[in-house]
């Protein structure tokens, strides 16, 4: 198999029809750990109204909300096309950020018609509460579950043209409401990493990771595990006042497709905040563990299986309870001390 594929993922995402917004069905989403529209669940924000009235509409709706703090924007380079990604050398973006105010990079977006060499613009992951403050108290999930109540969620605002965020994974759990235009979501399960053929570890586009496979027009040649990719992705098309939920980890393209769009997502994590992030342990198994004789990272993958991935309690289960130190159940106070533990052997 080579050249240029034609390869589109088919398969569609679960929708449920008529779920109440004021009784979203957390426990099962999280239960069932599977990508699921909840078809929509925001149709009567008054920002999804604006946005259906238009554009100016809704940027004036937004206007209401905002107190003038400067937002990071991005703006592709003019003929790059929608994908925000690398240049050909993989080490630079093919866009530039700035910090501008709000309303000023709006107009570049509804007001700007330069044809085929219209820069693809967008604002990304812009806290709700505190750069649109009074935002929520009128368009809002209703979270009543015991996970927000730990860990509130991170609210955050996207704002673009017509703009596709390549493919990568988040580490948190995600419900994305797409309050203006269309947006296309293509998931894959965490498992299809090989398949996917990750870029850079640094630079990346939006600090993660992304897929270097373009999916529009897939090279084969380069990239011929993508095919099984593809058979294992799944694909939604959202309109205004649709939800979606995908768990942390699953790999995910975003197009917005039409001229002006927004959407709202709520990103969280069960993970109490003193854990670290699995990222930092990963980027030290390269320094400490990737390079060694196979026979040794056999033996650590079975140490790893024992003290990390196994049953959380067997590793101290056999010791006395005051002996278990970091084997114990991990609270505040328990990772405060690994951490210092873990300083201390870093900088030896």
């Amino acid at each position: 198999m080579g050249g240029h594929g034609n390869l589109k993922v088919t398969r569609a995402v679960r929708v449920l029809d008529d779920v109440d917004p004021c009784a979203i069905p957390f426990e099962s989403l999280i239960a069932e750990n599977r990508p699921t529209v909840l078809k929509g669940v925001a149709g009567d924000w008054p920002l999804t109204r604006a946005g259906i009235a238009g554009p100016r509409a809704a940027t004036e709706y937004l206007a209401r909300f905002y107190e003038g703090r400067p937002v990071t924007a991005y703006t592709g380079e003019p003929g790059a096309g929608p994908r925000f990604f690398y240049d050909d050398s993989a080490t630079r973006m093919n866009f530039t950020s700035e910090r501008v105010p709000l309303g000023e990079f709006l107009e570049r977006i509804v007001g700007s018609d330069e044809g085929d060499q219209t820069p693809a613009r967008y604002i990304g992951s812009t806290d709700c509460d505190l750069y649109l403050p009074g935002l929520r108290s009128e368009n809002d999930l209703s979270l009543d579950h015991p996970v927000f109540e730990a860990v509130p969620p991170l609210v955050s605002i996207w704002i673009g043209g017509q703009t596709t965020a390549a493919a990568h994974f988040d580490m948190s759990n995600n419900i994305a409401c797409c309050v203006a235009g269309r947006r296309r979501f293509t998931l894959f399960p965490p498992d299809q990493v090989e398949n996917l053929y990750p870029g850079p570890l640094e630079p990346t586009p939006g600090g993660q990771v992304i897929s270097m496979v373009d999916f529009d027009a897939p090279d084969l040649d380069r990239y011929p595990r993508f095919a099984e990719a593809v058979a294992a992705g799944e694909v939604a098309e959202l309109e205004p006042g649709d939800a979606i939920f995908f768990p942390a980890l699953w790999w995910h393209q975003v197009e917005a497709l039409d001229g002006f769009n927004i959407l709202i997502n709520y990103w969280w994590n069960a993970s109490p905040p003193f854990m670290d992030t699995p990222m930092n342990t990963l980027l030290h198994g390269l320094l400490s563990l990737r390079d060694r004789p196979e026979e040794e990272k056999r033996g650590w993958h079975a140490l790893f299986n024992y003290y990390v991935f196994g049953d959380a309690g067997q590793a101290g289960a056999h010791l006395p309870e005051a002996a278990r130190g970091p084997l114990a159940p991990l609270d505040a106070m328990n990772a405060r001390r690994l951490r210092a533990q873990l300083l201390n052997r870093l900088n030896r």
